[in-house]
């Protein structure tokens, strides 16, 4: 894929070091040869801290992009929110990711890593993701490092790798646009 210039601008809606790391690793892929401006930056979610549906978390990524290309001028428009939900086959934490380029918005969902019962009680009672497992584990701030995934993956995978991963799968639509276009309400 090429670009008109050399140089790529990515918004990423939130300031964690991990989620800027991964947008700008998944979109830079793209673009060999060319100079990658990612900065993350504040973006309201408009959902709760700690997402408890799939359908929340969906949202949250959404309004975090959308809310990013309002704010700032850039070629993309990324953003992830980590969620929880109740499966028939158990708890599980998964992020989605949205990103945005022009109007065109892509959204994708990460793997699903399985959680112990007591960490999911926890988030019922309010508490974050984060701070749950860094009482768990004996951490600090685990939510800006290796995320609940590296904790309970003994370190084999890591929250950027999964949001790593699911934004390469998600800019599918965004670099061949010609087979995702969508048909009308009619169907025409």
């Amino acid at each position: 894929m090429t670009t008109m210039s050399n140089k790529i601008v990515i918004r990423v809606g939130s300031n964690n070091p991990v989620k800027v790391a991964a947008a700008k690793q998944a979109i830079a892929c793209f673009y060999p040869g060319t100079e990658v401006d990612c900065q993350g930056m504040h973006a309201p979610s408009g959902v709760a801290e700690q997402p408890m549906t799939t359908a929340e978390t969906k949202l949250g990524a959404i309004n975090r992009a959308k809310y990013c290309q309002q704010t700032s001028q850039a070629d993309f428009y990324v953003a992830m929110e980590g969620g929880v939900d109740h499966f028939d086959h158990g708890y599980a934490t998964f992020a989605y990711v949205a990103i945005l380029k022009g109007e065109q918005l892509s959204v994708g969902r990460s793997a699903e890593l399985p959680l112990p019962a007591q960490v999911y009680q926890a988030l019922e009672a309010g508490e974050e993701l984060g701070n749950v497992m860094d009482k768990l584990f004996n951490t600090e701030n685990i939510k800006q490092k290796g995320g609940a995934i590296g904790l309970l993956t003994h370190h084999q995978a890591t929250r950027e790798s999964s949001y790593t991963q699911a934004l390469i799968l998600a800019m599918a639509p965004l670099l061949n646009p010609e087979l995702y276009i969508t048909a009308d309400v009619e169907g025409n």
